[in-house]
């Protein structure tokens, strides 16, 4: 039996998709579906539900994919200690999975303080809103906005980012901030990429929700189009920083602040270049 066959079905369990296990893998979707397509020929089995919309695994492929997962983990353990092993060897490849915006106003912004305290390391900052998986080594850090989840992982919070209702002064014309109704809109607020975070619970809860006229998962995109005189957006204080332009709209409850997480796998923390990145992350964020 072909063991990425094994290590695409599980992917697939595990990230909701073919191309999303394609991508992890760093193969085409096509590849991705060969293998799937084998291993259904060699089991004789229908493992893979392919419709319009997209595949989704059978009731059987589920089950497989469940005993394959342990699997998929220890060959993933093995590439573990083949980094390991080599690690000393050339610049020490580091990937480090984070949003957009952590990576454009925290990480990118800091690294010439990793650099210059470990510079044989090469970092690859892996922009990515979904969840990745630390045990198939899709990263090696990753940063995010809910707690990760993982026996295997170290997981250290970060602290909390502040957001604020935002408006550009070409928006306001004029208009005293204070006397703004966010519930008229339009607010331009963060979707569901990653996943019900507490900011969308709070538009819910103050009555913004029906007022939305822009969801995105990106906080560039929101930014800009604030900028823009788009309408109002939901934003990090630390993206509106002075100067830019943007006006706070006050609000009877502000809005929750949000909290991200470092976490890494415990099989990787102690090589050098590893906790290099991560002591390098934990500083980039204050924490």
């Amino acid at each position: 039996m072909d063991l990425t066959e094994i290590e695409t079905l599980a992917a697939v369990a595990r990230l909701g998709s073919i191309s999303a296990a394609a991508k992890a893998a760093g193969v085409s979707v096509s590849t991705a579906a060969r293998r799937l397509d084998a291993l259904e020929a060699r089991l004789k089995l229908r493992l893979v539900d392919r419709r319009a919309n997209g595949a989704r695994l059978t009731a059987d492929g589920l089950r497989l994919a469940t005993l394959a997962q342990p699997l998929a983990e220890q060959l993933a353990t093995i590439a573990r200690a083949a980094d390991a092993l080599r690690h000393d060897s050339g610049p020490a490849l580091v990937r480090v999975s984070a949003t957009e915006f952590a990576i454009a106003e925290t990480l990118a912004p800091a690294l010439p303080m990793l650099l210059a305290q470990a510079p044989g390391v090469l970092v690859q900052l892996q922009s990515e809103a979904s969840v990745v998986s630390l045990a198939a080594r899709e990263a090696d850090i990753a940063v995010r906005m809910s707690r990760p989840q993982g026996a295997a992982l170290l997981i250290k919070k970060l602290p909390p980012i502040e957001l604020a209702l935002f408006a550009s002064t070409p928006w306001l014309a004029g208009r005293d901030p204070a006397g703004i109704d966010p519930r008229q809109g339009p607010i331009l607020a963060y979707d569901d990429s990653y996943g019900r975070i507490p900011e969308v619970v709070w538009l819910e809860d103050a009555g913004l929700a029906g007022a939305i006229r822009l969801r995105t998962g990106s906080t560039r995109a929101l930014v800009t189009a604030t900028l823009a005189g788009a309408g109002i957006g939901l934003l990090p204080r630390r993206a509106a920083r002075p100067g830019l332009g943007l006006v706070e709209i006050p609000t009877a409850i502000p809005p929750p602040s949000r909290t991200p997480y470092v976490a890494v796998h415990r099989d990787l923390r102690r090589l050098p270049h590893i906790a290099a990145a991560h002591r390098w992350v934990v500083a980039a964020f204050g924490g």
